[in-house]
């Protein structure tokens, strides 16, 4: 049971790491864009929309930016969390 929640929890991590930086590389683009219809953006939109939805149901409508923010510290927190508890596991024997 202890190398299957080892194992459930690095994968939490390896996807909270992901969406971190999927919404970090977002927030960039946002902030630079000089065309509002750019394909990168919309690229980064289409990546990062099923990692915003979360905020957007518990909070209601807020600006775009506001949203990727809240998202985007809350993928940090699982992220450290889940690190933290892995450190704690201790890691898997090899051998």
């Amino acid at each position: 049971m202890a190398e299957f929640s080892y194992r459930l929890l690095v994968l939490v991590w390896f996807v909270a790491y992901l969406s971190a930086i999927y919404l970090a590389l977002h927030i960039l683009v946002a902030r630079f864009s000089r065309k509002p219809g750019s394909r990168l953006l919309w690229f980064f939109s289409i990546v990062t929309s099923p990692l915003t939805w979360p905020v957007r149901a518990a909070f209601g409508p807020l600006p775009e930016r506001r949203v990727r923010l809240i998202a985007f510290g809350g993928y940090v927190v699982v992220w450290i969390v889940a690190r933290v508890l892995l450190d704690r596991m201790g890691g898997v024997r090899l051998g």
